[in-house]
């Protein structure tokens, strides 16, 4: 299993592939706000780790492995904002609130988490009523 910070590394690095067709260092960089030779010693160790091919000069590719992780990360992180934001946090709050609990979630949480917003969305009379509730604890 990768690392929290091997994580961060997939998810960008298949975002940017996904919206790109390609991932460079300085787009990793540049995303992660670190410097280029972090990126640089990271995409080796996942080199090594098989996520990711990796040839000096000529770019990365996701293994299949690294595939499959760097989109039930993204969709790990997307579900988070989802129910962020079907709980009533405020939208400035969300991102960074992600980025604090996302690594620290059991895959079975993520899934009971994916049936809430489910059980959420399946009815939007049960968002109006957590609204009620969040009121009346707000006074």
């Amino acid at each position: 299993m990768p690392t929290p910070s091997m994580e961060d590394y997939i998810e960008q690095i298949y975002l940017l592939i996904e919206e790109k067709g390609y991932a460079r260092v300085s787009d990793i960089a540049g995303n992660l706000s670190v410097h280029p030779s972090s990126v640089t010693k990271m995409v080796q160790k996942l080199d090594q780790e098989e996520y990711l091919v990796y040839e000096k000069y000529r770019g990365l590719i996701l293994t299949p492995n690294g595939k499959k992780i760097g989109k039930r990360l993204v969709y790990r992180h997307e579900l988070l904002e989802k129910m962020l934001r079907l709980i009533g946090v405020k939208e400035e709050n969300i991102y960074h609130d992600v980025e604090g609990i996302e690594h620290h979630l059991s895959w079975n949480a993520i899934d009971r988490i994916g049936d809430l917003v489910e059980y959420f969305e399946e009815s939007p009379k049960r968002v109006e009523e957590l609204e009620v509730i969040q009121k009346k604890n707000t006074k």
